[in-house]
C-alpha cells in the first residue's frame, strides 16, 4: 500500500515501478492498472490501434499498462500495481481483479481507507 491522493496515486505507481526495476525486477512482470484517467503510455500506444497495444501485452518484455475498463483482457504478471486515480464507480471491480492478476505481489497505490474498503482492512 502506498497512500496517495487520486492526484497523486499515478505518481506514486511510476515511482513504485522504478523501485521494482531499479532492485531486479523484469520490466515484462510488471503490469499497472489505472481506475481513473488512463497512465499516457496506454493512451499513446492505443492511438496506434489495439492490435498493436494488446500485441504488447502478449510479447511480455515490457511494463504494460492497461486502464480498469480493459484490464481483465490482461494475463497474469508476477507484479500488478493499481492507481487508484478516480473512477470511484471502477475502483470495487478493479482492485479484486488486480489481486487475481498479481502472482506474487500486488501494490495498491491510492486512498488506504477506500483500498482496504475493497479488498478488506489492513492491507
Amino acid at each position: 500500500m502506498i497512500p496517495a491522493s487520486a492526484e497523486g496515486a499515478l505518481d506514486a505507481a511510476e515511482e513504485a515501478v522504478d523501485l521494482l526495476l531499479d532492485s531486479g525486477r523484469a520490466p515484462g512482470d510488471v503490469l499497472v492498472i489505472t481506475t481513473g484517467e488512463q497512465h499516457p503510455w496506454a493512451a499513446h500506444e492505443l492511438s496506434f490501434g489495439e492490435a498493436p497495444y494488446w500485441a504488447q501485452h502478449d510479447a511480455g518484455d515490457d511494463v504494460f499498462y492497461a486502464d480498469a475498463a480493459v484490464a481483465g483482457r490482461a494475463g497474469v504478471r508476477p507484479v500488478v500495481v493499481v492507481a487508484v486515480n478516480g473512477g470511484a464507480d471502477t475502483v470495487a471491480a478493479a482492485l479484486p481483479l488486480a489481486r487475481a492478476r498479481a502472482g506474487a505481489l500486488l501494490i495498491c497505490c491510492g486512498d488506504p481507507q477506500q483500498i482496504n474498503a475493497v479488498l478488506g482492512a489492513g492491507v
